[in-house]
């Protein structure tokens, strides 16, 4: 007999979400479907304004659907205490990390989702740091957050949601305004995680790289799709007027 698959760890039944009124009245999210499992790596792509963001809004209970269900480990979420539980194991790392970073120092904001865990102080400054080693941020734990580049800021928003030991990552835009340095940092490091994922981004080179399944919204409507159509775009590097190949 085929082996069963494991359970997911989040699933969205027929979800709508609305918002507005009369005249006004927009269905941003129509009868969406959507179960994440562990180790799926899903990429979510769609114009701007068609609700991806609500989507992961959505998941996370930050805004509740007109209709439908959202369920977390087979659970039904009604409650702000149901969607609590699921904060805890599904990190949300929000498009711009200035609005997930509340701490004076790196330390401090890293170890506070361990700490809302229940964890000791020690045990909790000892995971803060274990994660900023893995993230290549050691010695980052006294820096001031608002010196840090956008790039250093968003792979400590990471880690903040990595030092919480999450089942899934909801990640939106993570690539938006790192320079090509941090880009590859932040690639690197998503290529070497486990964890389920769903990532919203317009930038397809890096949603080759961290995702292996692919979405589309549209219309408030979840598609699968395959991202093959052909593209075209500018580059320059040495010799690059000598044929070459990619």
């Amino acid at each position: 007999m085929p082996e069963a698959r494991a359970e997911a760890v989040f699933t969205l039944d027929r979800v709508c979400v609305t918002y507005g009124h009369g005249q006004d009245k927009r269905e941003v999210l129509r009868d969406v479907n959507l179960s994440l499992f562990p180790g799926q790596r899903v990429a979510l792509y769609g114009p701007n304004g068609s609700g991806k963001t609500t989507l992961f809004r959505c998941i996370t209970g930050l805004v509740r659907p007109q209709r439908g269900a959202i369920c977390f480990h087979g659970i039904p979420l009604q409650t702000e205490k149901d969607f609590t539980a699921l904060r805890r194991k599904v990190g949300f790392v929000l498009q711009q990390a200035d609005d997930q970073l509340f701490f004076p120092t790196v330390l401090e904001d890293v170890a506070f989702g361990p700490l809302n865990l229940g964890l000791a102080p020690d045990e909790a400054r000892e995971r803060a740091l274990n994660t900023l080693a893995d993230l290549d941020l050691k010695g980052f734990e006294n820096r001031l957050v608002h010196q840090l580049s956008g790039g250093e800021k968003k792979l400590v928003s990471l880690a903040g949601v990595l030092a919480m030991r999450p089942e899934a990552l909801l990640l939106d835009e993570p690539t938006n305004v790192l320079d090509n340095a941090a880009r590859g940092r932040l690639t690197e490091i998503l290529r070497g995680l486990d964890t389920a994922r769903v990532v919203i981004s317009h930038d397809w080179d890096f949603l080759a790289q961290v995702a292996g399944e692919y979405l589309t919204i549209e219309q408030g409507r979840l598609n699968r799709f395959s991202p093959s159509f052909a593209h075209a775009h500018s580059h320059a590097h040495p010799l690059g007027n000598e044929p070459h190949g990619h």
